[in-house]
């Protein structure tokens, strides 16, 4: 499939702005400029019922989340919901540049959304955001009847490192036995940092994330390289991925992780999981919030959102 003219155009945008690329910027500088560009091509935020800040006091220390409810439903009652983790690479991205997507996924798929603002590299190197993530799934449980959430109607979910965090939840959720899981939502998610896929070097360049930026994420993240192995950092290493909940796996056909979104998809149908794989062909890297500037990525939430309200209904 050719390159979707917006996502061209979106493209196009940034190379005639002459924002530099993100492994040419300090992560303090990548941070700043990624929170000052997301409002440029989100769409406006939807009316929902309710949105609260709040910290989450866990063995990793305390975790900034923010938990959304859509219209019309009582602060009593108990909503299915999803743990929402931001993507960034693990490095950039917070509650603030992700606000509205789940808002829009809080008034589509009528679920409480919980986002979690993980650690992040390199001040605080893997595993600081697996030990967050974990933490943030297991105090949300815990805590579900203060938030109005049912804890046996329960998804995650997140966008890119985010994708990976929450395969990585959903893998630690099953070797303990609980929480239950019902959906585990990987939009274009990072599953392998050991090695490169053929999408890597076809799309290196020139579709918004590319190779060199990656390589930047993967050094800011890790501590050591011989790190990129294990499972936490690279979920399509795990052992097994059997006995996972359902997941809906999304990737984009212009982005240099298709290939490895892809294959987790492919691993988690062989261990028999029920999964849905949507590849997005025209689509670039990032997409989904984008709805500003690209149509579809009204397309992908819409997928998302009933995805979510048939798998916790």
């Amino acid at each position: 499939m050719a390159l979707d003219p917006q996502a061209a155009n979106v493209i196009d945008l940034i190379v005639k702005s002459g924002r530099p690329p993100y492994h040419q910027l300090s992560p303090k500088e990548a941070r700043q400029m990624f929170r000052d560009t997301r409002p440029a091509s989100t769409p406006p935020a939807p009316q929902i019922g309710g949105v609260r800040d709040l910290m989450a006091e866990t063995s990793s220390g305390s975790i900034p989340l923010r938990v959304y409810r859509p219209a019309g439903v009582g602060d009593s009652q108990r909503l299915p919901a999803l743990v929402f983790f931001h993507g960034g690479g693990w490095v950039i991205g917070d509650l603030e540049t992700h606000d509205v997507l789940c808002r829009q996924l809080t008034a589509e798929a009528g679920v409480s959304v919980v986002s979690v603002d993980y650690r992040v590299a390199p001040e605080h190197k893997f595993p600081a955001a697996v030990d967050d993530a974990w933490a943030a799934t297991r105090w949300v449980v815990a805590h579900a009847a203060e938030l109005g959430i049912d804890a046996a109607r329960l998804a995650v979910g997140g966008d890119s490192a985010g994708g990976n965090l929450a395969a990585v939840v959903a893998l630690l959720a099953r070797d303990a036995g609980s929480p239950r899981i019902g959906l585990e939502v990987l939009i274009y998610p990072v599953t392998d940092l050991v090695s490169e896929s053929r999408s890597y070097a076809d799309l290196a360049d020139g579709y918004m994330l590319t190779r060199d930026s990656m390589r930047w994420f993967k050094a800011q993240y890790l501590a050591a390289d011989a790190d990129a192995a294990d499972w936490r950092v690279s979920p399509l290493r795990a052992p097994s991925l059997a006995e996972l909940p359902p997941a809906l796996v999304i990737t984009a056909g212009y982005d240099p992780l298709r290939d490895e979104g892809e294959a987790y998809a492919r691993r988690l149908r062989e261990a028999g999981v029920s999964v849905d794989a949507v590849c997005f062909g025209g689509m670039i890297h990032g997409f989904v919030p984008m709805g500003r500037l690209i149509e579809t990525a009204f397309r992908a939430v819409t997928l998302i959102a009933g995805s979510l309200r048939y798998a916790l209904r």
